[in-house]
């Protein structure tokens, strides 16, 4: 990699949806209402960006926002930190991730907001891994993964995946090899989804 890549950081995307009751964290509304669940969403952003920071110069992270782009929060936080700000395009969650990294200047990573386990070290650790590989994933527990990093993003990469589902990691690795790339997968994490992750993040958080 070259000496000016590792000093610069490796471009950042977070994909982050507005706050808005109802609207976010469906799965946990009837544990903790449509407010609380938002107010979560919201903190599990600022713990990612925070995590982001300390790996990553602003200038080089972006705020891809859904739902309501011109949201308070997101004009706060690339005010406050000075990163940037897109609207996610249409289409699926694949259409979305790809125009994400499409958009970066070099190849980069790319986070979704509500992964509590991320860690400064875990996203350096990703960013090594994209060095010698031509990807990386972190898979999630549910069968998902919650970040990716691409060398050269390539639509084909991420078609015909059942987003959502519990098979779009195996998906996605058989697209991989389909292609011919490697895919580190330095860790695996889990995200808030449901009521008993709730319930685990309490836990971890617990002093």
């Amino acid at each position: 990699m070259p000496a000016d890549r590792l000093n610069d950081g490796l471009p950042l995307a977070i994909l982050a949806k507005a706050p808005l009751p109802g609207r976010v964290k469906t799965r946990l509304i009837p544990a903790l209402g449509a407010e609380a669940a938002a107010r979560l969403h919201e903190r599990l952003l600022r713990r990612t960006l925070e995590v982001a920071l300390a790996t990553t110069p602003a200038h080089r992270i972006v705020l891809w926002t859904g739902l309501e782009h011109d949201h308070p929060l997101f004009v706060e936080l690339a005010t406050r930190h000075g990163i940037a700000r897109r609207p996610q395009p249409e289409g699926d969650l694949g259409e979305r991730m790809l125009s994400a990294l499409d958009a970066m200047a070099t190849p980069g990573l790319l986070v979704g907001s509500d992964c509590p386990v991320l860690t400064p070290a875990l996203l350096a650790d990703c960013q090594a891994a994209l060095a010698l590989n031509d990807g990386v994933l972190l898979p999630a527990e549910d069968g998902g993964y919650a970040l990716v990093g691409l060398n050269t993003p390539r639509r084909a990469f991420f078609a015909d995946i059942a987003w959502g589902g519990e098979r779009v990691l195996a998906q996605t690795l058989a697209r991989a090899e389909a292609l011919g790339w490697s895919i580190a997968r330095p860790a695996e994490v889990w995200d808030i989804d449901r009521p008993e992750d709730l319930a685990r993040w309490q836990a971890m958080m617990s002093p």
